[in-house]
């Protein structure tokens, strides 16, 4: 399966195409049932997976087993995976790209950071050489075959950013994100140094980004929207809410027929289509946008 030619026709659309962040195989269940694209944040990842912040924890096996997880259970959904900064290493950064393009990812994301590295939207971000970060993303294009490779900039500083993703336009790289962009007149000025490369985009609640729809992206020429932690933070806001209300009622479970609230029977009936995709993967999910089904090799 052609998974990052996929990716690149979606990309070829008119419209910003979204990437949805999500955290585990349950997260990822919920929200295929409205977008067909993921996003495998890092942050996400972290958080759910070690319990730790985005500042380096992932081991790079960990990721490539919950993608591999991912792809067998939602067969059609295009896959871009955070792989951060390659796990150091060039070698490593080439073998992970491998692993994951035969465990059916669309994409990865690769950026300049060097460590110890810390969220996009954080402060305190240290970045390589631009000529180091440029041969171990070139040796990353060259060990890929189809897969889609998104090149990220970290850099804060303005003369830095556009330096950067000008020399970023001109490798092979299908799409360019710099992290952390703070206003839409930084969206235009990146748009004009890349020239006609993909741009990509990052929002993150509470981050540093602006608050932006898609019409209001596609307009500045953004060709994709990653959403890194819609179902993390959700997620954490919902868990608060029913502990606090599992306190105050001395531990009595709310009425589910009254509150309209998840059970048992609607749990299990989310996780039953996972089987559906997993032997037919022509299932068209309810409520989400059609999928375009990856040629055949």
């Amino acid at each position: 399966m052609q998974y990052g030619n996929a990716l690149r026709n979606e990309l070829a659309s008119t419209a910003t195409t979204p990437l949805i962040g999500i955290y585990d195989m349950y997260s990822a269940s919920i929200a295929a049932q409205h977008f067909n694209g993921f996003f495998v944040s890092g942050f996400g990842f972290a958080a759910s997976y070690y319990g730790l912040p985005d500042i380096g924890y992932i081991a790079w096996p960990d990721m490539v087993a919950f993608a591999e997880r991912l792809r067998l259970a939602f067969p059609s959904h295009h896959l871009l995976v955070d792989i951060d900064d390659g796990y150091v290493d060039p070698e490593v950064a080439c073998h992970v790209v491998q692993r994951l393009e035969r465990g059916g990812a669309s994409g990865v994301i690769l950026e300049d950071q060097k460590r110890p590295r810390r969220c996009g939207h954080a402060d305190g971000k240290l970045i390589l050489p631009l000529e180091e970060y440029l041969d171990k993303l070139n040796m990353v294009l060259a060990s890929r075959q189809d897969l889609v490779v998104v090149a990220r900039t970290d850099a804060t500083e303005e003369s830095e950013i556009l330096r950067r993703a000008a020399a970023l336009a001109e490798t092979d790289a299908d799409v360019v994100l710099v992290d952390g962009v703070r206003n839409v007149e930084w969206i235009r000025r990146i748009r004009t140094v890349i020239g006609d490369k993909p741009l990509l985009f990052n929002q993150i609640a509470g981050g540093k980004s602006p608050r932006l729809s898609l019409p209001e992206l596609t307009d500045l020429g953004v060709d994709v929207a990653i959403y890194s932690t819609p179902c993390l933070f959700a997620a954490h806001t919902a868990i608060e809410d029913a502990m606090v209300n599992l306190k105050a009622t001395d531990g009595r479970l709310p009425d589910t027929q009254l509150t309209g609230a998840v059970g048992v029977a609607g749990s299990t009936q989310l996780l039953e289509r996972n089987i559906s995709r997993h032997h037919n993967p022509a299932v068209v999910r309810q409520g989400a946008s059609p999928v375009r089904q990856p040629a055949a090799v």
